[in-house]
Parts: structure tokens; sequence; C-alpha cells
């Protein structure tokens, strides 16, 4: 005799897991693009030094400064590229006969965690380390050179004179393990409470390290070293949506808009340091 047995289901959503973005903390927000769809800066010269002209031959009618020059100024131009957007509807029977699991605000509280958020994040990072002042050959990072290489990065900062406070080292999870593995590496934990929660882990040769997915990195992402004074990363518009019942709908239309972009200062881009992983391929092209 054939028994049917009961399926039951419960008020709860299964939720992707999802990390908070920590580009706050890579970039800064300088300029406004309030009111304009680009901004230019300007870009000054400077002047050489010159041996003072003390006792000038008789007849001299020069500078004894030395030779006048006007100064070089340029421009720099930051137009925003990307204007992004999504939609979705949720019919009112389907969030009533769902146990409210399909309510209008936390979907879009999803979407946002889950989608716009990991986008804007792989974006910003792409370009910090296109655009990244040092860029030395990819190499293998290992436990036994991953504390070289750091070291390596941080002294091209040094010899660029970027500011020495305010360093960050973003590595992978992975790389995180090689470095923990390292035994040449002294990780300072001891992090105030302020900077864990924004998501630093660790402090090392003065760099405050911070952990991020590799789904939000390049492909080939080792390490970076960067100061956030390099960066600009505007978010100009960023308008979320729930319409109740518009026409041609019965339940909520959700839509939201998100207008940013990510741009490196030209005299600043020696204060990103991009290490690139070698690739598999790359390391069996090299014994070959």
């Amino acid at each position: 005799m054939a028994i049917s047995l009961v399926t039951q289901f419960q008020p709860y959503t299964d939720e992707i897991f999802s990390t908070e973005s920590k580009k706050s903390l890579l970039t800064n927000q300088d300029f406004s693009w309030s009111g304009a769809h680009s901004i230019k800066i300007f870009k000054v010269g400077t002047s050489e030094m010159a041996d003072y002209n003390r006792n000038p031959a008789s007849g001299f009618t020069g500078s004894r400064y030395g030779t006048i020059e006007d100064l070089d100024a340029s421009t720099e131009e930051f137009m925003l590229k990307k204007d992004r957007s999504f939609t979705f509807a949720i019919d009112k029977l389907d969030n009533d006969e769902t146990a409210q699991q399909l309510a209008a605000a936390s979907a879009l509280a999803r979407q946002q965690r889950q989608v716009v958020i990991p986008e804007v994040d792989s974006y910003v990072y792409g370009v910090m380390c296109a655009g990244a002042g040092h860029k030395p050959v990819a190499v293998s990072i290992t436990a036994e050179n991953i504390y070289d290489e750091i070291i390596k990065g941080n002294n091209e900062l040094d010899n660029a004179e970027v500011p020495e406070t305010g360093r960050y080292l973003t590595v992978t999870p992975d790389v995180y393990v090689l470095m923990k593995k390292c035994k040449d590496i002294v990780m300072e934990t001891d992090i105030a409470n302020e900077l864990r929660i924004k998501g630093v882990i660790a402090m090392i040769d003065g760099l405050s390290v911070i952990k991020i997915p590799a789904t939000r990195l390049p492909a080939d992402f080792g390490f970076m070293i960067a100061h956030p004074c390099a960066t600009v990363a505007p978010t100009k518009l960023e308008d979320y949506k729930i319409h109740a019942d518009p026409p041609g709908i019965s339940g909520s239309l959700v839509e939201g808009r998100i207008c940013y972009d990510a741009f490196i200062l030209e005299n600043k881009a020696k204060a990103i340091y991009y290490q690139a992983q070698q690739t598999a391929m790359a390391k069996v092209a090299s014994k070959a």
C-alpha cells in the first residue's frame, strides 16, 4: 500500500555568502562629480635648480637666478563611463505563497549584496591593477618567496616617495595562506577594532593587510600594495526604488541604477604596486 509522505517548506531562504566591500580602504573620494559628467584637474610642472650668479660679468642683463622659463600646465580628464542598472518584478501571489521569502525589500538587499557590490569591486580593482605604476614581471608566488616579493614592492613605493603611512597590502585567501606558512613573516595581528571592522586583518612591514576573494580580482592576481591617494573611485548616483502595484504589475517592481567609475591619477600611479601571478601555462612554457 502506497503512503504519501509530507513535504514541508520552511520560511527560510538559503542565502549565498557574500563579502563586504573593502574598496573604500584602497581608494579616495577627493573629487566631486556633482552637476558634471566629467571633471578636469591640473598637473603643474616645476623649475630646475641652477647655480646663483653672484658676480655676473660686466654687461650681464639676465637674471642672477637663472634662465626664466614658463611652467608647464596640463590637465587630466576623468569622465564617468559606468552607468549600470537592473530591474525585476515580484508578483503579489508569488510573495504570498512563498511565505514572504520573495519580499521586495529583502530581494533588493540581496541584489545589492550579491550582484551590485561585487561588480563595482571587480571593476575598481581591475582599474587599479591595470593602471599600477609598478608592474613587475609575473612570478610564481610561494611560501618561500612571498616575503621577499612583498618587501621588494614596499621598497619600490619608498623609492617613489609614496607616503609611508596608510599603505595597504591586498591579497587573495590563497596568498594569505602562503604568508602564514612563510617562516620569515611575523604578522602583527593586534589590530585596532576600527580597522578590523573595515577589513584589516594584520600588519606586515608597515602595511595593513586586507583579504579579498579571488573572484573579485584579476585572474592572475598575486598581491597589490597601494596607497589610497592614487585612485579616485566616485559613485555619482546610487538609486534604488520599489514600486508597489505599478501599471501592468500586480505586486512590486524593483529598479536600481548606479553610476560609478575609477581613475588613477597620473602623478600618483607609482603609489600602486601590482604583482601578477605566473599562470600555469606560463610556467609550462618557461620550463620548455
